[in-house]
């Protein structure tokens, strides 16, 4: 690699420093709001909200000061990319914390959660999650195909599957799948979103589990996440769409014990 000139240091330096500046306000401004959490028994929800969003807005200047490095210095900034990965992590935690992170779930085990945002409207939360999903998959774009974090984002994968799944309040959009109702597309698209992405993180588990780990502890997470959406699908009377997982989770079942079982008796013989 060519050594970076002073001169190209400089300019780097000087072009950084506005937004290094924007993330310390960023970075300040949540330590005040998280002091103030304990005692706020009625907001508390809706800040951890508006940090989750922000948290997003960091890792949105954390890559931009990766792409600086790269266009001025021509290097990958690997601390900033790995700080906008931290940033996603965080983001997740939050919106976690408001409507937990349970997978393969009945909706009944986390209402109570929901009922505390009854007023952070569908179209919302259908824009968090989707700038959510943006910004994860920036990140992983700007690490690139090989890099060791690969399989990391397997989970921060699900995990985003999770929540998006999580802030659907399913009982307002069942009564709201009337298209004359206001927010209509955008309660179709948060639906059509989280089946998508559940779909998608029972594929990246299953391939996790068969390429790099063999552990059955990622199988399993690949089938609560396929019985996660057959949930979706029986909430929505979509029965031959919960037939078809039905079946599917069968099979990797079956092949699950299959795998299990041999791993013990190898590990007897």
């Amino acid at each position: 690699m060519a050594k970076i000139s002073n001169e190209a240091k400089q300019r780097y330096s000087e072009k950084v420093r506005e937004y290094k500046q924007r993330i310390e306000q960023y970075l300040q401004q949540e330590k005040k709001i998280l002091q103030t959490l304990p005692g706020d028994n009625n907001g508390a929800h809706y800040k951890r909200i508006t940090l989750a969003d922000d948290r997003l807005n960091l890792a949105s200047y954390y890559l931009l000061l990766n792409r600086i490095s790269v266009a001025l210095l021509g290097v990958k900034n690997d601390a900033f990319l790995n700080d906008a990965r931290k940033s996603c992590y965080q983001s997740i935690i939050f919106m976690e914390q408001v409507v937990t992170g349970f997978i393969d779930a009945p909706y009944s085990d986390y209402r109570e959660h929901l009922e505390m945002i009854v007023d952070y409207h569908d179209s919302r939360r259908f824009a968090l999650v989707r700038k959510l999903g943006f910004t994860i998959q920036s990140v992983e774009d700007d690490f690139g195909d090989n890099s060791k974090w690969r399989w990391s984002f397997v989970e921060l994968e699900g995990r985003f599957a999770t929540v998006t799944k999580n802030l659907i309040n399913m009982k307002t959009v069942i009564a709201g799948m009337d298209p004359r109702v206001e927010g209509y597309e955008a309660r179709v698209g948060h639906l059509n979103l989280a089946k998508e992405l559940l779909q998608r993180a029972a594929d990246r588990y299953r391939e996790k589990y068969e390429l790099t780990t063999l552990r059955i502890d990622d199988f399993k997470l690949a089938i609560a996440y396929l019985a996660a959406l057959r949930r979706i699908h029986i909430m929505l009377g979509e029965s031959q769409q919960s037939d078809v997982i039905k079946k599917k989770i069968d099979v990797w079942k079956s092949k699950m014990e299959t795998d299990e079982r041999k791993a013990m008796e190898k590990s007897e013989a």
